[in-house]
């Protein structure tokens, strides 16, 4: 077994952190783009990839990226489905943030010659 490195123990740890909006009064969108995702299929445990994008228009909060990215990362050895990882990060991002709008869309690279692209969308 070895050691574990500190990348792996800060994804480990991770949890998601807003911040305060620096803009509360005025409506702008954030749109997130993390590009390599993955997760493990909860019935064959082969690898899913995807692209995660998220936007938002913020109320209060704002989420700080670097937990956003490190918290994304502890799905890489998770067994779930498309349609259970996107609703996870969107409810965490809608607990966290209160959002006026939120939108997460997981676009899954192709495998077995089916594409699938969940999204999730609430406003206010």
């Amino acid at each position: 077994m070895h050691e574990k490195k500190y990348g792996e123990l800060a994804i480990e740890k991770a949890e998601l952190e807003a911040w305060d909006n620096p803009y509360p009064d005025r409506d702008y969108l954030i749109e997130i783009t993390f590009p390599e995702f993955t997760c493990l299929c909860p019935r064959s445990g082969y690898p899913d990839f995807a692209i995660i994008k998220i936007s938002y228009i913020p109320d209060k909060k704002i989420v700080e990226l670097r937990s956003l990215k490190l918290w994304l990362n502890k799905f890489r050895n998770t067994y779930i489905s498309h349609e259970a990882v996107t609703n996870q990060i969107f409810d965490a991002l809608w607990e966290l943030l209160k959002p006026r709008r939120l939108k997460v869309v997981a676009d899954f690279h192709p495998r077995g010659n089916v594409h699938t692209i969940v999204t999730v969308e609430r406003e206010l």
